[in-house]
C-alpha cells in the first residue's frame, strides 16, 4: 500500500511540472494542448518575427520565415490536413532583382476582401538604416499580395524609397491597405484597385512601434510618440488623435509611457479589441465608427515586483472561443520566471492572469503573432528557440494551441 501511494505521489509531482489545472474549465491544460510544428526545406531559417496571419477564406495559416539576412520563405499551414508546406521564397515568388533584396517580413499577414492575403517586406539588417550606403544598401520595402487559388505572388510596389514597411492592415470593405514605414514612421494608405499611394506623414521619431490594427468599420489605428492612439478615419480620410495617452505604469522609461502596441486580438462578441502595450499593460479598447472610442485599463500582463510591472515583453495575443486571452511572456531578455517563457491565460472579466505552461528558454525563447484563430478554435503563434542560447542558434517553428482540447 505504501509503495502504491508513493508511486501515485511521484506521478502527481511529475504532472505538476508541465500542467496547471484550469479550474474554470475543470480540466488540465498540458502539453497535449499545444504543438510545435517545424518548417520544412529551410535548414538555415532563423526567425519569424510578426509575420504570421490567418485567412478565413480557406482556413489556412500563413507564415513568413527568414534567415535574417536575404532569404524569406513563405509557408502555409492547412489545419484540416495538418500539413505545412513551403510555397517558395520571396525573391523568386516576387521576381526581385539583386538590388531589391529583402532581409525579412516583419508585418503580420492579413486577409483581403476577396480571399487574397497581404503582407510587406523589411530590410531586416543594418544595411537598411544608413542612407549613405546606397545604392548598395536597402532599396525599400514592398507591399505584396498572395492569391491562394493561383498560388501567385504579386509585387504591388514600394512604399517609400529606402524605408521598410514594418506592418500592414487591410480594410475588408474598401480593400485599402495600410502600412507603417521604418525608420521614419510614415503612415501609408495604398489603394490596390487604383494603384494610388498616399503618405499621411510621420507619426513618430526615434522609436517606431511595430503594430497596426483595424476596427469593425475598416478604420486603422497606430500609436504616436506620446502613446496616443491615432486613427485613420476612412470616411473622412483624416487622422484623428486621442486626447489622452494609453494607460501606463508609473516609472516606466521615458517618464510615464513606453510607446506602441506589441499585440492585439479582437472579440466581436464583446465589441472589444484587446491591446498589449510596450509597457506591459492590457487594454480593452471599444472603438466607434467616428471618433476614437473608449478604453478600459485591465492591468498588467502579469503580477511582478513593484517598480518592474512594465518589464514583461508580450509581442503576441489571441482570444479563445471561451473569451479568454492567451499570450506568452518572454523574449528580449524579459521574463517573469527565471530562464523560462510562460503561457498565460487571462480572464478579462476577473482581470486575473494564470500560468498554464512553462518552457525553458532553450526550448521556447520568444513568441509573436496577433489574433490568429481557425474555425475549430485553435490558436496560432510564431515561436523560436535558441538551444545554445545564442542568436546564431535560433530555430523558428509554428505553435498551435487549443485551451479546450488536445491538438494533433
Amino acid at each position: 500500500m505504501r509503495i502504491v501511494c508513493f508511486i501515485m505521489l511521484l506521478i502527481a509531482q511529475a504532472t505538476s511540472l508541465f500542467a496547471y489545472q484550469d479550474t474554470s474549465l475543470n480540466k488540465f491544460i498540458s502539453e497535449r494542448n499545444i504543438s510545435f510544428i517545424d518548417y520544412p526545406d529551410f535548414p538555415e531559417a532563423h526567425s519569424t518575427w510578426g509575420s504570421i496571419g490567418y485567412n478565413p477564406a480557406n482556413n489556412n495559416v500563413y507564415i513568413g520565415v527568414t534567415n535574417h539576412a536575404d532569404k524569406v520563405g513563405f509557408y502555409e499551414y492547412d489545419p484540416t490536413r495538418n500539413q505545412i508546406q513551403l510555397n517558395g521564397f520571396l525573391k523568386d515568388l516576387g521576381h526581385l532583382r539583386p538590388f531589391q533584396w529583402q532581409g525579412k517580413m516583419h508585418s503580420k499577414i492579413v486577409a483581403g476582401p476577396k480571399g487574397e492575403i497581404y503582407f510587406s517586406t523589411d530590410g531586416g539588417e543594418s544595411r537598411q538604416e544608413y542612407l549613405m550606403n546606397h545604392p548598395h544598401g536597402y532599396a525599400g520595402g514592398f507591399f505584396m499580395r498572395w492569391n491562394p487559388a493561383t498560388k501567385q505572388l504579386t509585387n504591388l510596389g514600394m512604399g517609400m524609397q529606402y524605408e521598410s514597411i514594418k506592418d500592414v492592415e487591410v480594410d475588408l470593405q474598401s480593400g485599402l491597405v495600410y502600412g507603417i514605414s521604418y525608420p521614419q514612421a510614415h503612415f501609408l494608405v495604398y489603394d490596390p484597385q487604383k494603384n494610388l499611394l498616399h503618405d499621411a506623414g510621420r507619426l513618430g521619431s526615434a522609436h517606431v512601434p511595430r503594430v497596426l490594427f483595424t476596427d469593425w468599420w475598416g478604420n486603422c489605428y497606430y500609436v504616436d510618440w506620446r502613446q496616443r492612439l491615432v486613427k485613420y478615419e476612412k470616411s473622412t480620410g483624416k487622422l484623428v488623435f486621442a486626447k489622452q495617452s494609453l494607460p501606463a505604469f508609473p516609472g516606466t522609461p521615458g517618464g510615464k509611457i513606453v510607446t506602441g502596441i506589441t499585440a492585439y486580438a479582437k472579440s466581436p462578441d464583446k465589441k472589444a479589441i484587446y491591446l498589449v502595450t510596450y509597457g506591459a499593460k492590457l487594454v480593452a479598447f471599444y472603438p466607434q465608427e467616428t471618433g476614437i472610442g473608449k478604453w478600459e485599463d485591465l492591468g498588467g500582463v502579469f503580477e511582478t515586483a513593484k517598480g518592474e510591472e512594465w518589464k514583461p515583453y508580450v509581442p503576441n495575443l489571441n482570444v479563445g472561443l471561451n473569451g479568454k486571452l492567451y499570450y506568452v511572456i518572454g523574449g528580449h531578455g524579459n521574463y517573469v520566471r527565471k530562464d523560462k517563457t510562460v503561457l498565460i491565460e487571462f480572464d478579462p472579466e476577473q482581470r486575473k492572469a494564470n500560468i498554464l505552461l512553462e518552457f525553458p528558454i532553450g526550448r521556447l525563447t520568444e513568441v509573436t503573432g496577433s489574433d490568429i484563430r481557425d474555425r475549430d478554435g485553435n490558436l496560432y503563434f510564431a515561436g523560436r528557440k535558441r538551444p545554445d542560447r545564442t542568436e546564431n542558434g535560433s530555430v523558428p517553428f509554428l505553435i498551435k494551441f487549443n485551451p479546450e482540447k488536445e491538438v494533433k
